[in-house]
């Protein structure tokens, strides 16, 4: 049974005519999202929106560029938007909590074990969370770069059984213009019919919702893309009707913490490695020793992420490292056995172990 679902609403699906905030619109998702939770599902809603209400505000016909304008559409647009979900959820009588993140947020592990906490009390108290990317703050060093990747950030967070991400857009179409009613594996040619472009008050489109269903269904929840003009939609989703593109998720997913590591965490560096730990690492499920390790970029400390790339450049997978970047330049290529005589000590033989490593 779908009893957690995590559901991303675009600005594209919020927005009326000349890209303002439709009051029918928020109306309908709020009717949707109402009708799920009667069905005793908990419901978190990842909702764009905020800055093209504060567009509207300000007087702006084209999302802005800049930064600082971003800001502050967004510091004005949140309160508009949070007030009109407060407005359509009323007749439900289901209470709303505005939740802010920034990427930072989800970086550190004791604040998105806090983030995960709170909005598990909110769900187990009957409130609906309405999360969105705190844009008045961040910066281009800690965003999410669009609310696909956060919802599927959060459905990863939460354990979530299920993604909708609803747009203005049927589902994902492949190159003769056919709807792709279910995607099991994300292959090249997959990738390929990503060419939809986003409108003038969004970002992304649709090669982003593929990455955000791409991470959801290698942690083991599947996705549904599907157009949130159509009443009734998140409700068929849910229930496992046919409708937009369905996803499907691996078999086996990752458990929280590696999808911590895998999906919300930045690397502080990177280690690149020889072509026989690479085959340790992704044909035998081996942990990666310094004797592997050809050399390390950037500065880490110990329990840092880092990034793991093969001699072309590829990244294979993330972990957190055992050693620092200074120490690793010296045991870099040594057996475990030399590492103690070189560093005086020696605390791990692997520099990233297997249960704190994630293949890519």
């Amino acid at each position: 049974m779908m009893r957690r679902v995590v559901v991303k609403v675009g600005t594209s699906t919020l927005s009326g005519r000349a890209g303002r905030l439709s009051r029918r619109r928020v109306q309908q998702i709020a009717d949707d999202v109402a009708a799920v939770r009667a069905e005793r599902r908990q419901v978190v809603l990842v909702s764009s929106g905020a800055v093209g209400a504060g567009m509207a505000s300000l007087g702006l016909a084209r999302r802005p560029e800049r930064l600082t304008d971003l800001q502050a559409a967004a510091a004005i647009g949140q309160h508009h938007l949070m007030q009109q979900y407060e407005r359509a959820l009323r007749r439900h009588r289901i209470v709303p909590a505005q939740i802010l993140l920034t990427a930072a947020d989800l970086h550190d592990r004791a604040r998105y074990l806090n983030a995960r906490n709170t909005v598990l009390a909110l769900l187990a108290r009957k409130v609906l969370p309405i999360i969105n990317e705190n844009d008045t703050v961040a910066t281009d060093e800690i965003r999410f770069g669009d609310n696909d990747r956060l919802s599927a950030l959060v459905a990863n967070l939460i354990d979530a059984d299920l993604l909708v991400i609803l747009s203005n857009v049927d589902g994902c179409y492949d190159e003769a213009g056919r709807l792709i009613s279910r995607i099991t594996a994300f292959t090249e040619a997959v990738r390929r019919v990503a060419t939809s472009k986003a409108g003038a008050s969004s970002v992304g489109g649709m090669a982003s919702k593929l990455q955000a269903a791409e991470m959801v269904t290698r942690a083991g929840i599947p996705c549904v893309i599907a157009s949130g003009l159509r009443p009734g939609v998140l409700q068929a989703a849910v229930r496992g009707e046919q409708v937009g593109t369905y996803c499907e998720a691996r078999s086996t997913g990752l458990g929280e913490r590696k999808r911590w590591v895998a999906f919300a965490v930045k690397p502080s560096g990177r280690i690149v490695v020889d072509d026989g730990a690479r085959q340790a690492l992704l044909e035998r499920g081996k942990s990666l020793l310094a004797s592997g390790v050809l050399e390390s970029r950037g500065r880490f400390a110990v329990g840092d992420p880092v990034g793991i790339d093969d001699r072309q450049g590829r990244e294979i997978a993330r972990g957190l490292v055992n050693y620092s970047s200074d120490d690793l330049a010296r045991v870099k290529g040594l057996r475990s056995s030399e590492i103690e005589s070189m560093l005086g000590a020696k605390a791990f033989d692997e520099v990233v172990h297997r249960s704190n490593l994630v293949v890519l």
